[in-house]
């Protein structure tokens, strides 16, 4: 986690933006979280005008929310809501997969064809998933060899991170990983080929694979919760 703003009450907007983004993205801040300002100004030693700019930014990119008399907390985001979401990213994926065929330099799929040998290379898929930034990222290289900055600017900025946050309620699925390897590829082999048509459909195909296993996933976790939550329910008492 980068260093938390010096202890000066001065902090710049900026840095304290990374520093609080970085809590909700690594999990120090979780879904549902709430995010006192009075604790966190002492904590990181920031001014209180930095820190509610700061919160204010988050807010506007749907990592953070404010309700009445609870204040603001971490996004927490519904099943139907990250539903939405993932069909939003499979059409604009699918677009930026279509450019990225018509427009990326060959040091650029070389690139992205270093970065699928190194994930098939690591002996933890689960960790190298967890350990990847926007700099060794299949989709975020793909989104940003479209040369659309449109795309770039939802998908890298806002949704990834929204999609991000959510990883903490699903635990990760090793047969899903390994399939994720073939789809890069076969997705890869379409943006090398220049064939953009075939590029979007593969980008498209992926994408809704792994729609479907991550909510699966998240409506077992639920249910398995629900049933969990009733089970520790005092049975109510037969009237006398």
């Amino acid at each position: 986690m980068p260093e938390a703003p010096a202890a000066t009450g001065s902090a710049p907007i900026e840095e304290t933006i990374q520093w609080l983004e970085h809590a909700i993205l690594s999990g120090e801040l979780k879904p549902g979280d709430r995010v006192p300002e009075s604790v966190l100004a002492a904590r990181f030693g920031v001014g209180r005008g930095p820190l509610r700019e700061a919160l204010r930014t988050l807010e506007g990119r749907r990592l953070l929310e404010r309700t009445p008399f609870s204040g603001v907390r971490v996004a927490e985001l519904s099943i139907d809501d990250l539903e939405q979401l993932l069909i939003t990213r499979e059409a604009l994926e699918g677009m930026a997969a279509r450019q990225a065929a018509e427009v990326m330099t060959l040091p650029e799929t070389r690139r992205l064809r270093e970065l699928l040998n190194a994930s098939k290379a690591a002996g933890d898929l689960g960790e190298f998933f967890r350990r990847r930034t926007q700099d060794n990222d299949f989709h975020t290289q793909i989104v940003r060899g479209s040369r659309n900055h449109w795309l770039a600017e939802f998908l890298c900025r806002d949704l990834y991170a929204l999609l991000n946050i959510c990883r903490f309620r699903a635990a990760s699925v090793p047969q899903r990983m390994k399939a994720v390897h073939g789809e890069h590829e076969r997705i890869l082999a379409a943006i090398e080929q220049r064939d953009p048509e075939l590029a979007e459909r593969r980008m498209r195909e992926h994408v809704a694979h792994g729609r479907e296993s991550l909510l699966r996933r998240l409506r077992e976790t639920q249910a398995q919760e629900q049933a969990s939550s009733r089970r520790a329910r005092p049975a109510a008492r037969e009237p006398t």
